[in-house]
């Protein structure tokens, strides 16, 4: 099901009504129906929510994912607006899993992201479980030609290569993309060697997945041939989709997700990452997945997704051609 926002998501401290150099995002994002979107023709972006974690369920998760679109609205209302003054962000409200529809609400999900893509806006999808990466991937393909080439970048600590023979879920997305479309390569960044099978590896490796595991990517080391990497395979496709899902972080950093670890990346280490992948000219997507309010600790795990949401928008609007 598809809703719009309520204007209750975007509220919070007003320094002034007339000074636009003292606005914050609450007071500049228009909610606009996705019917109603016009195409444009300056950088701008749009946030769609994914309200799901029935991926999170049939993969035997800690649901709560499905509070996380609202959440990141909320940690996102206060921050300062530090856009163009012709630059838009538009918000273009929800789509709903309703009885336990993972499939149709992906479908749906995938409907907006390619209309928004079409519209020439950059597009933000705020999850949800991250089952929200398939619907998100959806509508990168249908917005595409077919033969046009998708380099996907995650940011996790989980391949998310399981079988889905019986049903898909959170664990299944990148299996079901690769094994279903030959025009798309898998860079995933962060793996946990205690978070995956010795069989997840091997699914790796034979659908030629390219991985940097975590303990290679600790905050005291040099992350440039990484990021070097990244810039390489970035090149080699036409259009880049990067999606983030927060249990890769230390769970000190981020508690509120389905699954936790005490080991795990720090949040600038994370924020390197994604300001390299948000700034490539061949990146116009982006989405965050599994955070969970109702897991979270005083907010934190809110609060630093809605900065990394922050640090994406604002890449993806100041940093094409750079």
């Amino acid at each position: 099901m598809y809703t719009m926002t309520d204007q209750k998501q975007w509220k919070g401290r007003i320094d002034s009504t007339t000074n636009k150099s003292s606005f914050r995002l609450h007071q500049q994002v228009k909610r606009i129906a996705i019917n109603d979107v016009s195409a444009s023709d300056k950088k701008s972006a749009a946030m769609i929510g994914f309200i799901c974690d029935e991926g999170v369920r049939r993969n035997q998760g800690r649901v709560g994912a499905a509070s996380g679109p609202n959440a990141l609205r909320e940690g996102l209302s206060s921050l300062p607006w530090t856009f163009e003054k012709e630059q838009q962000i538009i918000d273009v409200g929800n789509i709903i899993c309703l009885n336990h529809a993972l499939e149709e609400a992906q479908r749906e999900l995938g409907d907006v992201v390619s209309t928004l893509l079409q519209k020439k806006l950059q597009c933000v999808v705020l999850g949800g479980g991250h089952e929200t990466l398939y619907g998100h991937y959806l509508g990168v393909r249908a917005a595409l030609p077919k033969e046009a080439k998708i380099g996907i970048i995650n940011i996790d600590a989980h391949f998310d290569l399981r079988p889905y023979d019986e049903q898909p879920s959170s664990g299944t997305m990148f299996r079901q993309i690769l094994e279903q479309d030959p025009y798309v390569d898998y860079f995933v960044v962060g793996i946990q060697r205690y978070g995956n099978t010795k069989e997840l590896f091997e699914k790796a490796d034979e659908l030629q997945v390219k991985y940097v595991v975590e303990d290679d990517m600790t905050s005291s080391v040099n992350l440039q041939p990484l990021l070097d990497d990244l810039q390489n395979y970035m090149d080699q496709h036409d259009y880049v989709l990067l999606t983030l899902c927060m249990d890769v972080l230390n769970a000190a950093s981020a508690p509120g997700v389905s699954a936790p670890s005490p080991f795990g990346l720090e949040p600038t280490t994370v924020r390197t990452i994604l300001q390299k992948v948000t700034s490539h000219p061949h990146t116009h997507s982006f989405d965050i997945c599994e955070v969970n309010p109702s897991l979270d600790e005083n907010g934190r795990t809110v609060k630093l997704g809605a900065y990394f949401v922050y640090e994406a928008l604002n890449n993806l609007l100041g940093g094409q051609g750079s």
